[in-house]
């Protein structure tokens, strides 16, 4: 019995192996690896003295061994050979794979994948081949790989996806050729544009749908959603638009704003999708007491207290603790001060809504900046980059500074990327300064139309280079003509005047007009260098001088030609014998100088709302010219937003006078004319007139108000159509010639015309177009109104 049962195990233990075998072959064979079952089921492992590749067209024997990782003569396991075909299947070289140990003999059998004959694109209509093969990865002339097929498919799916194509769907297909290749086809279906149908909020209370879709980069469809490309989903650009609307909120004080969330919804018919987003406001804070505070032996504080630009009670924001920081850096830096940092501390009071500030005056770590390293500018020259910096290598390293040397690259526009960090240098009180950036064209040619009622249609031309030669010089030139006009112009501008923060500009202009609107033709030609610098935080001065000439011709005569005639109104009497005069001084040439003077706030972004803008020149000609004049002209514009600013009001006011020397007269090429100051009126439709030639003389004086504002007229935001409102008043007077037919005396005192009226605004992607409905009220009765005017301009 004992006997029977040893038999029984001895059974037992080879039916147990002989499974072990069937099991590994199993695995074996699913794996494409063939193995006699029986005979090397009793094996622990194996060794070949003779690889033998078939089936290899392409791809050369020694490669293929090489992938799979055996050497010759080396004792292997049954799970290496499994790791073998699975080093040839990763390469992607071969569509079938067979390993089969025959003794001492491997033999390893592929068949490869064909090569890549051609590339073709089927179904595109909307992206170019050109386009689509710079997507992909698959090339002609190339081992196939339906891995990369499928992610090539995937590329351009994604790229239709970004131009709002959500249901476009690509299909990689080939088609057998000849020698073992193939032609790769994408069969493309582009499907419809899905567009952003609608952008809402939730959780805003303090600004409404309307004003927060102004914020955002992305937009919604419109009614020319054809032309509009910002109406589609960019995932990315949710981003983007997440971190515009939080900057919103905390300009305007609402200092716990979040952005929880930017949710798109697509539609379940897939022809439109929905972003919502998610946010908590808070409570709006304002500024309280603000104070200067000293942590600095010696230093006393009230002389930095006294440099502060904000008040309490107004509306907290960033940039005005960052404007203030930088105001108080500054002026430790003219103090002879260094390592000094400027840390506000901030106090809330929950109960008040009030933020109150401390700038505290600290001793900073003695870091110096080891030197600026610059990297990514291939056309840009380095200077032009290291001018951004007000600190240069062996300088007190500044953090803040390095932040707005960075703002400032950024803001050149030639780089569609800069980055700028610090690292440790060669020493512990060493920084380095790495800038990273990445250019980007800089050049631009535009063609464009313009249309007015008065001056009916015109055409320009403009080509312009922002960083000629890579220096950051602009070049330009420009011609545009209307219906009765033609202006040329050449502008140079280098930035950076003798290494300074000078910008020296050069601009040469030529103008002629014929007399389809006028009873005579002009020509003015002229040169004008200026310098332009800062003269504190928002006021800027520009230095020029000038030498211009300017001409009449082409005098219409009419039917007579004795301006002493006492018979007038049955004859068409020709040009003003004022204008006549000033053609008779011939071609006269003014030389000087001027200066003029602005102050801006608008650009500093101190008050998101709004800000305002001064501005005051003078010129004087008479340095050598043919005539000795002064003009004066000066601007006051303020604007902002009112009811959750939905509304943009504004005022304008402006004047300009011209004082003639040496008892001369003004010519009517360098007076002032009403043109687009006073609304409801033709361009030369107010002023000095001669009213028996009916010429429109200009005035050596003006003076106008212009009080407007702009609003949302329930339209919806996405048609780009708002409302507005104006009111004009001024005049344009005073003449040094008034002798007019027959000694007839010119009126040219002041008398105050006005008109109000209403607008429609409409963005369109061929340009804004901007629709005028005027009526004047109070007018002379030779004014000539224009109830309607409209208005475009746009390049293309």
């Amino acid at each position: 019995m004992g006997e029977a049962l040893r038999a029984q195990s001895r059974g037992s233990r080879i039916r147990a192996r002989l499974l072990r075998g069937v099991a590994v072959s199993v695995f074996l064979g699913a794996a494409g690896v063939s193995l006699p079952i029986f005979g090397q089921a009793r094996a622990q492992g194996y060794s070949f003295s003779t690889v033998t590749v078939e089936g290899n067209q392409n791809v050369d024997a020694a490669t293929i061994v090489k992938l799979t990782g055996i050497g010759r003569g080396e004792s292997i396991s049954a799970g290496q050979l499994n790791d073998a075909y699975q080093g040839l299947q990763k390469s992607g070289l071969f569509e079938e794979i067979a390993i089969e140990p025959q003794g001492a003999r491997l033999v390893i059998r592929v068949k490869e994948y064909p090569i890549v004959n051609a590339i073709n694109f089927e179904g595109n209509a909307r992206m170019k081949d050109e386009v689509l093969a710079g997507v992909i990865q698959s090339k002609a002339r190339r081992v196939y790989s339906p891995a990369l097929a499928e992610a090539d498919a995937a590329s351009i799916a994604e790229g239709y996806r970004e131009q709002g194509r959500l249901a476009a769907t690509v299909t990689p297909k080939i088609i057998r050729r000849t020698a073992n290749s193939v032609d790769l086809v994408f069969e493309i279906t582009e499907g419809k544009t899905v567009e952003i149908e609608r952008l809402s909020f939730v959780g805003n209370r303090a600004f409404t749908d309307r004003r927060l879709r102004q914020v955002l980069e992305t937009k919604q469809a419109g009614l020319l959603r054809t032309f509009i490309k910002r109406d589609t989903l960019r995932p990315e650009q949710l981003e983007l638009d997440k971190q515009l609307l939080r900057d919103f909120y905390l300009s305007r004080g609402y200092i716990d704003a979040q952005i929880l969330d930017a949710a798109a919804e697509v539609a379940r018919e897939r022809d439109g999708v929905f972003v919502t987003f998610t946010m908590q406001e808070g409570q709006q804070f304002r500024f309280g007491t603000i104070s200067a505070v000293s942590e600095i032996e010696g230093l006393d504080a009230a002389e930095f207290e006294a440099a502060l630009r904000v008040s309490s009670g107004g509306v907290y924001s960033p940039a005005v603790i960052e404007n203030n920081i930088a105001r108080l850096e500054n002026l430790a830096l003219r103090k002879g001060l260094n390592f000094v940092s400027v840390e506000p501390v901030i106090t809330r009071n929950e109960r008040d809504r009030l933020l109150d500030v401390a700038f505290t005056l600290k001793r900073g770590p003695r870091v110096f900046v080891e030197r600026i390293d610059i990297e990514g500018n291939t056309t840009t020259l380095d200077q032009v980059v290291r001018r951004q910096f007000r600190t240069v290598e062996g300088d007190p390293f500044n953090p803040r500074e390095v932040r707005q040397s960075a703002e400032r690259i950024r803001a050149l526009g030639y780089f569609a990327d800069a980055k700028v960090n610090s690292e440790p240098g060669g020493a512990p009180d060493q920084v380095v300064v790495n800038v990273d950036v990445e250019e980007q064209p800089t050049g631009s040619l535009s063609f464009g139309a313009s249309y007015g009622v008065a001056s009916g249609v015109g055409f320009n031309i403009g080509l312009q280079e922002t960083n000629f030669l890579g220096r950051g010089q602009t070049v330009g030139f420009s011609v545009s003509t209307g219906s009765d006009s033609t202006d040329s112009s050449i502008t140079f501008i280098e930035p950076a005047f003798l290494g300074r923060d000078l910008r020296f500009k050069f601009n040469a202009f030529y103008r002629v007009t014929d007399n389809d609107n006028a009873t005579y033709d002009t020509r003015s030609i002229g040169i004008i260098p200026a310098i332009e610098f800062p003269i504190s935080e928002n006021g800027r001065l520009e230095t020029r001088i000038f030498a211009k000439e300017s001409k009449l011709s082409d005098l219409y005569a009419g039917r007579i030609d004795d301006p002493d005639t006492t018979d007038v109104d049955e004859f068409d009497l020709g040009t003003s014998p004022i204008i006549v005069r000033d053609a008779d001084r011939g071609g006269l040439l003014t030389t000087g100088v001027g200066m003029t003077y602005s102050y801006d706030t608008r650009l500093t972004g101190l008050n998101p709302n709004g800000g305002v803008l001064l501005r005051f020149g003078v010129d004087y000609g008479g340095l050598g010219g043919d005539l000795d004049t002064v003009t004066a002209t000066a601007l006051a514009l303020a604007e902002t937003r009112v009811w959750n600013e939905e509304v943009a009001i504004r005022a304008i006011f402006e004047g300009g006078a011209i004082h003639m020397l040496d008892d001369e007269n003004s010519r009517i090429t360098d007076r002032f004319f009403g043109g687009s100051k006073i609304r409801g009126f033709e361009p030369a439709g107010i002023g000095p007139r001669d009213l028996a030639s009916d010429d429109a003389l200009g005035g050596n004086m003006f003076a106008v108000a212009r009080f407007e504002a702009d609003f949302p007229i329930g339209l919806p935001e996405e048609y780009g159509i708002k409302g507005g409102v104006f009111a004009d008043f001024g005049s344009v007077w005073s003449l040094n010639d008034v002798a007019g037919w027959n000694g007839v005396t010119v009126d040219d005192g002041f008398h105050l015309r006005s008109a109000v009226g209403f607008s429609v605004f409409w963005d369109t992607p061929i340009g804004p177009l901007r629709f005028n409905f005027s009526k004047a009220l109070a007018k002379q009765d030779y004014d000539k109104e224009q109830n309607f005017d409209l208005t475009i301009s746009t390049k293309f």
